[in-house]
């Protein structure tokens, strides 16, 4: 695994507009005038095999964070959700979380939430709170046999673990919309994307036309804590995934990703505690 470390750069506030700007411009026209066939179908009859569901809290308790935030963080991911939910991935489209969920703003509802900052500080900002969506939908589809083309992993690790059932680093980052989530379909089936935002967990379930013929296990390898050369500490890991035939064979063993991370909080215990 490659631990090197890259050293923040600090921007000011016009160049990281600037930069911001043409990055979101290159995505509109790669939407545009890009070979992709992006999916942009909606079929609300449910197909019927389960490929692989999930679900996570809606609400919690986050030091120094301000309830009022995560509140409007579940409004923010029922517009989302509406964007999302039903969309077919027809064999040979490709998914894009922002092409179809559009920009949070004021307007379309969106309320203010939780945003990470580059440096690994939060903020609040409109639509704040939509990585949780993303972080859903990776989680999925890497427990399928669809193929990832883009994910963006979280260059902070900003919270200690609390009741952690899914390894670190599985989830994927946004920000409209040049850090964005792709997903290819490179099979010959169809496949569904079921979404619900409900009273307690933020629910998902990837169906498929066909039964799927694998099973998958993700899980990390070399999972470690580095001091930075710049100060603080790197967490880093790889992610793999066992895939297993319908006898519950081991078939593979696949490479998915890579992970590191500047930690902002104290990654260990005093002594006594």
């Amino acid at each position: 695994m490659n631990n090197r470390e890259v050293k923040p750069i600090k921007r000011s506030k016009f160049r990281l507009m600037l930069g911001k700007n043409y990055y979101v411009g290159k995505r509109h026209l790669q939407w545009l005038f890009g070979r992709e066939n992006y999916a942009n179908t909606k079929d609300h009859k449910v197909m019927p095999y389960v490929v692989f569901a999930h679900k996570t809290l809606l609400l919690r308790k986050l030091k120094d964070v301000d309830m009022q935030l995560q509140y409007n963080k579940i409004t923010n991911l029922k517009i989302a959700v509406g964007r999302l939910n039903s969309v077919v991935i027809k064999p040979g489209e490709t998914f894009s979380y922002w092409k179809l969920i559009g920009k949070p703003t004021y307007k379309k509802g969106y309320l203010d939430g939780l945003i990470l900052c580059a440096d690994g500080s939060f903020k609040a900002g409109v639509g704040g709170g939509l990585c949780q969506l993303s972080n859903l939908i990776f989680w999925m589809t890497i427990h399928s046999p669809l193929t990832v083309v883009e994910r963006h992993r979280h260059s902070h690790d900003v919270f200690p673990d609390v009741n952690r059932t899914q390894p670190f680093g599985t989830g994927a980052t946004c920000s409209y919309n040049y850090l964005d989530l792709q997903i290819y379909n490179g099979t010959s089936s169809e496949f569904q994307l079921l979404l619900n935002v409900g009273k307690e967990y933020l629910t998902g379930e990837l169906r498929s036309s066909e039964p799927c013929r694998y099973k998958y296990e993700v899980y990390e390898k070399e999972h470690s804590i580095t001091p930075g050369l710049f100060g603080g500490y790197m967490r880093n890991n790889l992610i793999f995934r066992n895939v297993y035939n319908k006898f519950d064979e081991l078939i593979k063993d696949e490479y998915i990703t890579e992970n590191h991370a500047y930690m902002v909080y104290e990654p260990f215990l005093s002594e006594g505690k």
